[in-house]
């Protein structure tokens, strides 16, 4: 017997809320399962470790949606109505041109140079956060702080923040029509800001991407080059929120691994590697496209056949660790191994940027703050409904301050 005769769970909110649960059960099962996600589209899902590393690579499962045209239509999928074309939605040799440029301007010396200025911004937060003594934290701290940076970072001007978040929200809504909107007025506002950027240059990441495409002969199109700044917006922000909502989620489970960490803040970047493993801030990937009929994991998948990843299941999943060690969060952990951040040519080009927030902002929040509690229980937490991001909705905490910050 296939797994093509297990049961096709949707992965909607209920599911979502009971993520590992619900990923446990089918891993029990089998490593590859019929599902649907988004809107009731069909497609092949990975809970497996190993399985997953072989389909982040495998040459038959590919970018290109043209051979599932007709299952994404059925579904409400809109052509057109997001990102202009990127690396992500891209195969080579495509991809291997759009990720070279964007890399010539997204080095990990720009990246390091920002460390103060975004400790600068996780204090100010903080000074919020103390001055209120109860918050939402994802209102106000782990939300502002991944887009205030990736606003510094491309140069959007601060007047305009607060719209360019309502936006990046919406390209990741469950609405359809929701998502057209937010993808049409982001793009929208990126070309404008491309416009400027080429009229005015500044210190900013944009700017940089104006240079790259303006100066290499058109190797970087003009559409490429507003999708490259749509897809910074949107993989370098709501990913990095609920990083950082999932990780402080994990602290507030584990108490005793928070009093670690406020002992020993050196575990911290480490400890950013483990946060991703136990709970990462992408479910499951975007899709992939099968270009040919293939058999795997013990699957029969035809051309055509839309097939993602669970990130989620499959971190918990590595071989590398005992079976008792997969559901434990260990903060000491040397090295945690993870697939957070994908793996093969499609790996996360912003992956240090994130690990760099959420080293500041888990570590701001843990030195400041002596006691952060939660003033309801983690069960009663509600989760992003639908979509292949995972975090929590809200936060409800109350804090006391530590009153020497030196």
């Amino acid at each position: 017997m296939t797994t093509e005769t297990l049961a096709e769970p949707a992965v909607d909110a209920a599911f979502k809320a009971a993520a590992q649960s619900s990923y446990a059960a089918l891993r029990a099962l089998g490593p590859i399962h019929r599902a649907r996600i988004l809107n009731g589209i069909p497609c092949w899902m990975v809970v497996d470790y190993e399985l997953a590393k072989q389909a982040l690579t495998h040459p038959a499962l590919v970018k290109d949606e043209t051979p599932a045209y007709d299952t994404l239509a059925a579904a409400g999928r809109m052509t057109g109505a997001g990102m202009a074309r990127n690396m992500l939605v891209a195969d080579p040799p495509d991809h291997t041109r759009l990720r070279r440029l964007v890399a010539a301007a997204f080095t990990r010396p720009r990246v390091a140079a920002l460390r103060p200025r975004i400790t600068e911004i996780a204090e100010e937060l903080a000074d919020g956060i103390a001055a209120a003594g109860e918050t939402d934290l994802v209102q106000s701290y782990t939300s502002l702080l991944p887009v205030q940076v990736i606003c510094e970072l491309l140069g959007v001007r601060e007047r305009e923040q607060g719209q360019f978040r309502d936006w990046t929200r919406k390209t990741l809504s469950a609405s359809p029509a929701d998502r057209q909107q937010g993808f049409i007025n982001l793009n929208r506002y990126l070309a404008e800001l491309v416009t400027e950027k080429r009229r005015a240059p500044a210190d900013d990441l944009l700017s940089a991407l104006v240079a790259v495409r303006d100066e290499h002969d058109g190797r970087l199109s003009e559409e490429e080059l507003v999708g490259t700044a749509s897809l910074l917006v949107i993989a370098g922000h709501d990913t990095t929120v609920n990083l950082l909502g999932n990780a402080m989620v994990a602290l507030f489970d584990h108490p005793e691994q928070a009093r670690l960490l406020r002992k020993r803040p050196e575990l911290i970047p480490g400890a950013v590697g483990e946060f991703l493993r136990f709970d990462t801030s992408v479910e499951y990937t975007p899709m992939r496209f099968a270009a040919q009929d293939i058999e795997f994991g013990g699957a029969r998948i035809a051309r055509g056949d839309i097939v993602v990843v669970s990130l989620t299941s499959a971190n918990r999943s590595d071989p590398a660790l005992a079976a008792a060690e997969r559901d434990t969060l260990d903060v000491s952990r040397p090295a945690a191994r993870h697939l957070a951040f994908g793996h093969g040519i499609h790996r996360c080009l912003g992956a240090p940027l994130a690990q760099l927030e959420a080293e500041i902002g888990i570590g701001s929040l843990l030195r400041r703050f002596t006691s952060l509690r939660l003033t309801i229980p983690t069960a009663e937490l509600e989760w992003i409904p639908a979509g292949m991001m995972r975090g929590p909705l809200s936060l409800p905490v109350s804090v006391t301050p530590v009153k020497d910050r030196t």
